[in-house]
């Protein structure tokens, strides 16, 4: 009897795996170390920017920017709203009438997608502002501006794919489906985890300045 082909596991953070789940990607077990990744996205501005900042000797504090409990708070209350308005989409509801096609998740997607970008921004800047403020840590502020400015637009890039990832698993589930509107609430399903994993990726530099900041 022949058997079942199998995949190994995929490994990385959820939302990588859930992409590769969804999409049925073949990924290569392994791939450029984290330098050599790094080293392909940078260019000579960026990184020239970066090394300044590795080798800026710290400041005095700057002032206070604000208390760590309240910028703890801050973003939780926005990590909150941005999840919620994932839940609560009226569109990824179960059971709701079927869509025709795919244009209105997709325009879902962008949106939630350009609203945690937003977030993430606003608050990475309060944050760096917090560190600053801090006895020797406006160093970890000034690396962290620059990596934002570096690796922002290739994760743009990379991110703006999702849109149509989710949009190939929509047309997969809906030609295998029937008449009934299971394979829609499966996709539904699908599409809040990929967004949920996108949300917390997202907010991994957030939660980096924030320990840094209670550690400080």
């Amino acid at each position: 009897m022949a058997q079942a082909a199998h995949r190994p596991p995929v490994r990385g953070p959820t939302f990588i795996r859930l992409l590769a789940r969804l999409t049925e990607a073949e990924l290569a077990p392994s791939g450029p170390s984290l330098p050599d990744r790094l080293g392909q996205w940078l260019d000579w501005k960026h990184a020239l920017a970066l090394a300044a900042a590795l080798d800026a000797r710290p400041a005095e504090a700057a002032g206070d920017a604000g208390a760590p409990d309240d910028l703890h708070a801050e973003c939780a209350r926005a990590r909150e709203v941005l999840a919620a308005a994932i839940n609560d989409a009226p569109l990824l509801a179960p059971a709701t009438p079927a869509e025709p096609d795919y244009a209105a998740f997709r325009q879902l997607c962008l949106n939630r997608q350009r609203a945690t970008q937003a977030a993430v921004g606003r608050l990475r800047g309060k944050l760096r502002d917090a560190l600053a403020a801090s006895p020797g840590m406006n160093q970890l502020a000034e690396v962290d501006a620059a990596m934002e400015v570096a690796i922002t637009p290739r994760e743009h890039t990379l991110l703006a794919k999702v849109p149509e990832l989710l949009g190939q698993r929509f047309e997969r589930l809906r030609t295998a489906g029937d008449a009934s509107t299971t394979w829609l609430d499966s996709f539904r399903r699908d599409m809040r985890s990929v967004l949920l994993a996108e949300l917390d990726l997202r907010f991994q530099p957030v939660d980096a300045l924030l320990a840094a900041l209670r550690t400080s």
